[in-house]
């Protein structure tokens, strides 16, 4: 996937005080900086299939843990057809390094079933029957097509909600309330650059115990970084 810049973009908005500017403005200078994330890393390397199945593994499991277990995992099972016809307990065995690797071993492999049985082995393109899939939730739904479908949408993970909410940009208790804020307040056209740029930025600046104010690079436009760097 690649960096994103917002100055090529269709959307040009003067950063003002309303969350709107402020969000055009973060994305903005975000863009500008370089960044790495894993599933930005899996958007060049993955199909659809591997995209998907990636991404559920995920699901509360740091990046250190899950990505070099898909790789190996994708070894092993390179498609759909493959994956579901793999007995549970040998898939259970190479994803127990992972968090919940029980359910996800059962999600993955029905997923799998799923997709060769109704879909013809190709993954949906669109959220309604991603979110039918067992073990897909509206955060890996909107990954998928972000990243493997180049869709509009705005995938909310803990990273996501927690910058969101202590930049101010959302006043929300839930994932999904944050997600439906962030697409109110983003134009359209920025909506895929989000999660990227928000999970890079939670994983090495916006910590959740320590955020790192000092040296983030949109602090003038965050509710919380002033206060926190206010002798």
């Amino acid at each position: 996937m690649q960096r994103f810049k917002m100055k090529g973009d269709r959307v040009r908005m003067t950063a003002g005080k309303s969350r709107t500017g402020r969000m055009v403005k973060i994305l903005e200078i975000l863009g500008s900086q370089p960044a790495a994330t894993m599933l930005g890393d899996m958007a060049r390397r993955y199909d659809p299939f591997r995209m998907l199945i990636a991404t559920i593994l995920s699901a509360r499991t740091t990046d250190e843990v899950t990505y070099p277990l898909a790789e190996e995992l994708f070894r092993v099972y390179p498609t759909p057809e493959a994956l579901a016809a793999a007995d549970p307990l040998e898939v259970e065995n190479r994803i127990r390094r992972i968090g919940f690797y029980r359910n996800k071993a059962k999600n993955i492999i029905a997923t799998a079933r799923i997709i060769v049985d109704e879909y013809g082995g190709r993954v949906p393109a669109d959220m309604a029957n991603l979110l039918k899939l067992p073990g897909v939730g509206r955060k890996v739904a909107g990954c998928v097509l972000v990243y493997a479908f180049g869709q509009d949408a705005i995938p909310v993970d803990t990273h996501v909600h927690r910058v969101a909410n202590r930049m101010g940009l959302a006043r929300t208790l839930l994932p999904e309330q944050t997600e439906q804020e962030l697409m109110r307040i983003t134009p359209r056209p920025c909506w895929q650059k989000v999660n990227d740029l928000f999970v890079w930025h939670g994983k090495t600046t916006c910590k959740p115990r320590k955020p790192e104010c000092y040296r983030c690079v949109v602090v003038e436009w965050c509710d919380y970084g002033p206060k926190n760097l206010a002798p």
